[in-house]
């Protein structure tokens, strides 16, 4: 791509001009008046920027370089404007206007034609103003009184310097970088006790919306100082289709997607860049409860949080150019953000993120607690077993579905031997009505009763030790055959279960082999299938003695007691009621890549898997014959007592 554009660039259309011109693969020469102006840009190979201003022999020599020059200054800039033309006139550089479109449409409030006139109008009125007109001539301000005048300016020396000149005090000068929201203006009106707000029509762009909202909604007059008069010049949309044409770009303008964490639902509790985010978009998506938080009235809403929705919504209203979805805590937490970021076309959409402060960093900030070693899971709309992670981790961080959700999480660690814990409950967080409860999983019960809940649950009692090759002796067995431990570690250890891994247990008896495979799986499900009445009343006994609420018993014969179950990642055989090939082409039915371990301890079993092996097309992984001895003492002498020998199979379907 060639060609060269200079561009006046300090207007949020003139940022979007020159980062459109570069990713097309045109040099540009950015021109805006300050550092912040040159901070705000993206950056990439194909810009250069000046950063201050620039006398007309200067302009002149970069026309000579950049000879198709965009003008995209301030509607009320008219001398730099007159400047830019003259410099142009004289190099012969081509000369576009991107003109901005007026917002303001009359009404009750106050038109003046110039800062003279609205100066003018307040002498002789009371109360206070806030001028939002910039530093620039905020010295005509000054026979106003300084206590009346409180000027919101930029955030830079030069400013704050003219402000202290025409004798303001530090504590009526307000130094932010804007576009601002509704609920900011209204903030800063109140907070100034200001009755008048100076504005110009600095267009949707400069959130002249938000500010006359702001007015109504605070009982302030709002005074608009008209625009100069200028020539025609032409909407951000036709420079971008002239620009188009003019160097072959193909494609459409990429629109840009902001997703943004709004931490815990209050603007004080968003970043700077987040609230940047929100109040230049001019569509904001979220729950219902979201967008109330950032307090953008002025722009568009969808109250949406299906990526699918508003994406859908997106394509039918291409006039939306900058949305802001906004997601609570985090963007990277437990977020509807991942599934976005994967379906949003990146050939259409500039993706842009912003972070949040997460629900757990703002908890644990509250109560004091470092969470570097804070393990995170969300119950909130999904399964979590939270007394699995609880019982292996020293601290576990919970988000929850309400206080429902809540005294479901404390009935649980309850029920699997946790009552001993701390369980620390934050309510509405970061909210007026935050409430922090903590106590025992019992004590926080009794006292939870909100909507917006997340847990800080404390074990200090945790076991973080490998979850395999529990001793025999602890289980509670009764009559039900079990594998021998060792023989159980290096079963599970094949299975090479994952911490999300589907699990069955076929043949399960005491539940042995199931409760370590739930140890292992903590973020998975194990389902035990056996048959006989008895066995599955230890299971349960053993599910709840061990902590593996993610262990379900399922009484019954396999394969018919597979029926309804989700497809297996993983399958343990220990024991199969003469119906393996049976079993095995149901385990593939559900998953084809399955992979699954069985023990034998008969010569007969082990011909059969060998047959199903070839007659079903298994991948073979490994055949390994285990014969264990365990050592006993007799007097003063140990003997080696030898266990029958077992035979441990791995298989894999055909298409793993």
């Amino acid at each position: 791509m060639t060609g060269r554009v200079l561009v006046f660039a300090g207007t949020t259309e003139g940022r979007e001009v020159t980062e459109f011109l570069a990713s097309a693969g045109v040099k540009v020469h950015a021109c805006v008046a300050t550092e912040y102006g040159r901070n705000v840009i993206r950056m990439s190979d194909n810009i250069s920027i000046s950063d201050r201003r620039l006398e007309h022999g200067e302009k002149c020599a970069l026309m000579r370089e950049y000879p198709l020059v965009i003008d995209a200054t301030h509607p009320y800039a008219t001398s730099v404007r007159q400047h830019i033309k003259d410099a142009c006139a004289e190099t012969g550089a081509e000369y576009i206007r991107l003109y901005r479109p007026a917002e303001w449409k009359g009404g009750d409030d106050i038109a003046v034609p110039d800062i003279d006139a609205a100066v003018e109008y307040l002498v002789g009125k009371e109360g206070g103003v806030l001028v939002t007109t910039g530093s620039k001539d905020i010295a005509k301000y000054s026979v106003l009184g300084k206590e009346r005048v409180f000027a919101r300016v930029l955030p830079n020396e030069d400013s704050l310097r003219k402000c202290i000149e025409a004798g303001l005090d530090a504590k009526n000068v307000i130094c932010m970088q804007g576009p601002f929201s509704e609920e900011m203006n209204i903030a800063m009106l109140r907070q100034t006790g200001a009755k008048f707000m100076v504005t110009k029509d600095s267009g949707e762009p400069g959130g002249f919306g938000e500010k006359a909202s702001a007015a109504a909604k605070a009982g302030a007059t709002l005074v608009v100082v008209g625009r100069p008069e200028e020539e025609d010049g032409m909407t951000f949309e036709e420079v971008i289709s002239l620009l188009k044409s003019r160097f072959g770009i193909k494609g459409a303008v990429k629109r840009v997607i902001s997703i943004v964490g709004i931490g815990m639902g209050t603007r004080d509790g968003m970043t700077l860049e987040a609230v940047r985010a929100v109040e230049g978009a001019d569509l904001v998506v979220g729950a219902r409860r979201m967008v109330a938080s950032v307090g953008r009235s002025s722009c568009d809403i969808l109250e949406e949080y299906a990526s699918d929705k508003i994406l859908k919504h997106l394509d039918a209203n291409p006039q939306y150019r900058k949305i802001a979805v906004l997601v609570s805590g985090d963007i990277g937490f437990f977020s509807a953000a991942k599934k976005l970021v994967t379906a949003i076309d990146a050939e259409a959409y500039e993706v842009r993120t912003f972070c949040g402060i997460s629900s757990m960093v703002h908890l644990c900030g509250r109560m004091g607690v470092p969470w570097d070693d804070v393990r995170p899971i969300s119950a909130h709309g999904r399964e979590a077993n939270v007394p699995g992670e609880v019982r292996r981790n020293g601290k576990v961080f919970a988000l929850l579905h309400g206080s429902d959700g809540a005294k479901r999480m404390c009935a649980e660690l309850r029920e699997f031997g946790l009552e001993g814990v701390k369980v620390t409950i934050g309510q509405d967080l970061g909210n007026p009505d935050e409430k922090i409860i903590s106590g025992t999983p019992s004590e926080v019960s009794a006292k939870v009763d909100s909507e917006l809940c997340a847990a800080l649950i404390e074990n200090p009692s945790h076991s973080p030790e490998n979850p395999i090759y529990i001793p025999d002796e602890e289980f509670i067995r009764g009559d039900a055959p079990m594998t021998k431990s060792e023989v159980r570690a290096l079963s599970v250890a094949k299975l090479k279960l994952r911490n999300d891994s589907i699990v069955y247990d076929i043949g399960a008896g005491t539940g042995s082999v199931a409760v370590e495979m739930a140890r292992v799986a903590v973020g998975g499900r194990v389902y035990a299938i056996e048959k006989e009445p008895d066995a599955v009343a230890l299971i349960e006994i053993n599910r709840k003695k061990f902590c593996v609420p993610n262990l379900e018993a399922i009484r019954g014969t396999a394969p018919a007691a597979m029926g309804t179950l989700p497809a297996p990642t993983h399958a343990f055989i220990g024991g199969s009621s003469g119906n393996l090939k049976k079993i095995l082409e149901a385990l593939l039915a559900k998953n084809p890549s399955v992979r699954i371990v069985v023990n034998t301890v008969t010569l007969e079993t082990l011909s059969e898997v060998i047959d199903c092996i070839r007659e079903l097309n298994l991948t073979e992984e490994d055949i390994t014959g285990v014969s264990i001895s365990k050592g006993r003492k007799v007097g003063g002498y140990h003997l080696m007592t030898a266990q029958n020998p077992v035979n441990i199979i791995v298989l894999r379907g055909p298409s793993a």
